[in-house]
């Protein structure tokens, strides 16, 4: 598979052969996407080995109280901002027990939302040992086009953040130098 030409299911597809191959495991906390990185994931044969679950916390008092987004984040900045990404992908991780969590949250029309204009997305990916990231996207195209690139780019940022801490185990074990 190439970098940057990542189709639907082959991204899915590659991101649980690279957790299984590792016997690790991954939650999804999504907003704007709806179910749709988990749709993705379980559209995959074998996803069970790896997906654990998934938590759709639509509502802003969701990402609060079941994924632990800290409530005076989420009145100053509202929904749609990077730490709270951050602390689903973080919470849903705890919440579901697994070693590695993603998160969508963000606008996808027809709207603009907590001052945020559509198409601002916030992807996050947390992993032990306090890997992670974040990514700010800003999509263009109508309510199903934001969703679904949403649902390919935070697939490809974790991704890209299972190779980079595969490498980074790989130089520690072999003396770091």
């Amino acid at each position: 598979m190439t970098g940057g030409a990542v189709v639907r299911a082959s991204g899915a597809a590659e991101v649980l052969e690279l957790l299984a191959g590792r016997g690790e495991t991954l939650a999804v906390a999504e907003s704007l996407t709806g179910g749709l990185v988990a749709a993705e994931l379980t559209s995959v044969p074998g996803a069970s080995r790896v997906f654990r679950g998934a938590v759709t916390a639509y509502a802003t008092q969701l990402k609060r109280n079941i994924l632990g987004v800290d409530a005076a984040l989420l009145e100053q900045r509202g929904a749609v901002d990077g730490e709270v990404a951050r602390q689903m992908a973080a919470g849903v991780r705890r919440v579901l027990g697994a070693d590695w969590g993603v998160a969508t949250t963000g606008v996808a029309g027809p709207e603009a939302q907590d001052g945020q204009p559509v198409g601002t997305v916030f992807v996050a990916v947390a992993g032990p040992d306090g890997a992670g990231k974040v990514a700010r996207l800003r999509l263009n195209g109508d309510r199903a086009v934001i969703r679904m690139e949403s649902v390919r780019r935070v697939l490809t940022l974790l991704c890209d953040e299972l190779n980079e801490n595969a490498r980074a185990q790989d130089t520690e074990q072999n003396g770091g130098n």
